[in-house]
This record gives structure tokens, C-alpha cells and sequence, in this order.
């Protein structure tokens, strides 16, 4: 069926048969679990050229121009890379059933504390196709339903890879196990209600985006996503770490929320700016929107047609592409001043060779993750060993930066007993 000739009972009664499949995914066996991601695995790379002819017709629909486009783009090494990363999760460990406590109480009580899954997670998410395979076996690998909200925008690219996803499902009779809402927009209201049948709501996109769930949600939610990422080069920081540390960080992939932002610049190591910013101007043909006294540094060393002038609107903006800007600081002080006023307490990094700088740096800075003398680029679920995530939690409570297996799990206390009343 099409997901645009949807109603809202029949969004409401998949949710009913995705909550109701909760019990039966308790009772699989891990090695049944990693069986069916393995299928998956190798059926998307058996299925390449199906899931790039549906992806093409998204990308016919966007400018090429469009910051989202390359989070939409799904290519041959991507799909890759993402039965790698399918087959890296069936790899793990089960986080469920892990005794986190274990003790006798004084009335003989025998009390434990046992991790188990949350059980229907929903993620609203925009343009981001391969984020339907992370959130499916996510979920499934720590006993959870997925429950997927996408845009418009990957509209025939999630189509396709749910079609792969109930493909080996059903052999299994869980096809409910993972639930891909109608895209038009007027579904995401009906999924922000739906309390009695989602347990959690993640949503993973812009600030706009985030803020309308959490505004929205009759749910708990987890704040994802959004990154405004900042790197302070202080006065001690070496030129040629430097150099390199802050190329990555903008131009490996500039559409992520890890990409930096803003470079906060020691006054006393202005005169290197030209130096730190050659690849990003000559390879990259990066934007830089400089505060007076950067702008009077790169003027003629930086081409002209990619240096302006900053505004106060320029910092605390996350960019999303070749764009990025400069503060220029008098001390550790304002950096971490500037920085607690604009981040959006994601990524946040400092160059230094002061350890007594990083050291300080470290322990005040508030983000997900803070970076000493490495690039912002590393807040990623793969890169610390999760296998994948299901993004990057940007608040304070269940879960902070990269959620893995171990995050999408809550725990229940379970108390064996042999007759005790309670006086």
C-alpha cells in the first residue's frame, strides 16, 4: 500500500500491532536476533541496484545545491558501509538481561536490577535514508519496535529499504517489529499523540524540527541531533595539529551536526589564521564569515570572494555547509564564555599544549563530548565502537552523545521472594 493514502486509524492501528509484537521480540534468542540482521546485511548489497534507482528518485527532486542533499545520497560504497555496520551490530553483545545489581535485602528478598528494552521507539528524522537501517537494527538488536517518521525528502529511499527490512522480517512473522509512518507531514501529529503506543520519541534532524517534537510530544523524548560545534586554537596550540584538526572537522562531511561552526582564535595566534584555513579556502572553496580583527588578517591571504564580514548571527549558527566563523579571544575565559552562550552542547573542542588548559577546558566545557587536540568529526556511534547509532543526545538525562545498544535500554528491578508480607 502507499503510505499516502494512509488515515490516521490506520496509523494508529500499525502502532497497535507494533506494540502488541513487543512480547514476541522478549522471547527471541540473540542468536535468531543476529540471524535476521545478517539476512539483512546481505540482502541490501544483493539489492544495490534497486535501493539506488529508488534513491535516484529523491534526488531528482532536490537541488544538487541543497545541504541535505548528501545526507539524502546513498551510493554503492554507502550501502557498503551500511551492511557493515548491520553485520558489526549482530556482532555485539546483547544489552539485555545484564545484572546491573544483585542483592539479598534483610528480609531475605533476593533483588536485582536487570537491564531490558524500552519497547516502542519512535524517530522522527529528516533526509537521512540510511538512518532507517541504523534505527531497525538498533532497536531489534536491544529488543525494541521501531517506529520511523521520515520526510518527504527520502520518500522513495525509506519505501525501498522497509521493503528489504519486512522482506526478511516476515519470514519470521515480526513485519510489525519496524513501522515506517506515511511522510507527508500531518502523519507526525498523529505519532506525537500516540503516548499509548510509543514509549519514547527520538527526533534527529534541525533545530526546527527538534524543537516542534519536544513542544508536541505526549511522550518522553530524547533531544537529538543539532550541533552548533565550536574549536578553540589557544595561545600554546601546535600550528600543523592545528592545521589539520580544523580541516577535517569542517570539510569531511559538512551536512553532519559534528561539522564545525566557528573557529575561536587566541589573539596572540591571529597572524596564523592564513596558514590554518589554506586547504579549507584552496581545496574547499570554504566561506568565512571573520569578526574585524580575523577580517583584517585574511584579507588578501584568503580569496576574496569567500571572505566577508561576520554579524552577530554569524556565531551560534550551525551552517551545514562550507561555511564556518571566526572569534577572535583574548583567553581561555572567553572561549569558554563564548561557547556556553552559543553551543548547542554537542560537539566542542580545544587545540592547546597546556594540559593545565585542556585540563580546565575539559572539565567546564558542557557538551555530549568535549575533544582535546582532535576533530570534532569522532562524535559518531561507529567511531566509538557503538556499531552504529540511532544519534547523538544532546541532553542530560537516560542518555548523552552517541546512542548505542547499551542507551536504548532501560532496566526493571526484579525481586525473588519466598513468601514475605510487609508489616
Amino acid at each position: 500500500m502507499d503510505s499516502t493514502s494512509i488515515s490516521t486509524a490506520d496509523i494508529l492501528q500499525q502502532l497497535a500491532k507494533s506494540k502488541a509484537v513487543c512480547e514476541k521480540l522478549v522471547q527471541l534468542k540473540p542468536e535468531e536476533i543476529n540471524q535476521i540482521l545478517l539476512e539483512l546485511a546481505d540482502l541490501t548489497i544483493s539489492k544495490t541496484s534497486f535501493l539506488l534507482a529508488e534513491n535516484q528518485k529523491d534526488l531528482d527532486r532536490m537541488d544538487t545545491e541543497n545541504p541535505k542533499y548528501d545526507r539524502l545520497l546513498l551510493s554503492e560504497s554507502r550501502l557498503v558501509q551500511i551492511a557493515e555496520d548491520l553485520r558489526k551490530v549482530a556482532s555485539f553483545p546483547s544489552p539485555l538481561g545484564h545484572i546491573m545489581e544483585d542483592r539479598m535485602l534483610e528480609n531475605g528478598i533476593h533483588l536485582q536490577k536487570v537491564s531490558a528494552p524500552i519497547g516502542v521507539i519512535g524517530l522522527v528524522f529528516e533526509s537521512r535514508p540510511n538512518v532507517t537501517f541504523d534505527v531497525f537494527a538498533l532497536c531489534f538488536k536491544s529488543g525494541n519496535v521501531a517506529v520511523l517518521k521520515g520526510s518527504r525528502d527520502a520518500h522513495y529511499s525509506n519505501l525501498a529499504i522497509l521493503q528489504l527490512i519486512h522482506q526478511v522480517l516476515a519470514t519470521h512473522d515480526l513485519e510489525a517489529a519496524c513501522y515506517l509512518a506515511p511522510s507527508e507531514r500531518a502523519a507526525l501529529g498523529t505519532i506525537l499523540s500516540a503516548s499509548e503506543y510509543i514509549d519514547l520519541l527520538i527526533p534527529r534532524g534541525g533545530q526546527g524540527l527538534i524543537d516542534y517534537v519536544r513542544k508536541n510530544a505526549s511522550m518522553p523524548v530524547v533531544e537529538t541531533g543539532a550541533g552548533v560545534v565550536h574549536t578553540y586554537f589557544a595561545e600554546s596550540a601546535n600550528l600543523e595539529k592545528g592545521k589539520a584538526v580544523l580541516s577535517n572537522a569542517k570539510s569531511r562531511r559538512v551536512s553532519v551536526c559534528n561539522a564545525l561552526d566557528t573557529i575561536l582564535i587566541h589573539r596572540t595566534r591571529i597572524e596564523a589564521l592564513p596558514f590554518l584555513l589554506s586547504d579549507l579556502g584552496e581545496k574547499h572553496e570554504c566561506k568565512v564569515w571573520a569578526d574585524p580583527e580575523a577580517y583584517a588578517v585574511l584579507q588578501g591571504e584568503y580569496p576574496d570572494h569567500l571572505l566577508l564580514k561576520a554579524n552577530e548571527e554569524d556565531f551560534g549558527k550551525e551552517f551545514l555547509s562550507m561555511q564556518l566563523s571566526i572569534k577572535t579571544l583574548a583567553n581561555l575565559e572567553e572561549a569558554i564564555a563564548h561557547i556556553q552562550k552559543h553551543s548547542s552542547k554537542h560537539s566542542e573542542a580545544i587545540l592547546s599544549e597546556d594540559a593545565k588548559e585542556i585540563s580546565a577546558f575539559m572539565n567546564r566545557v558542557d557538551a555530549a563530548v568535549v575533544y582535546a587536540n582532535a576533530s570534532t568529526a569522532f562524535t559518531d556511534g561507529g567511531q566509538f565502537g557503538l556499531g552504529a547509532e540511532i544519534g547523538i543526545s544532546t541532553q542530560k538525562l537516560h542518555a548523552r552523545g552517541p546512542m548505542g545498544l547499551r542507551e536504548l535500554t532501560s532496566y526493571k528491578w526484579l525481586a525473588y521472594g519466598d513468601g514475605q508480607v510487609r508489616s
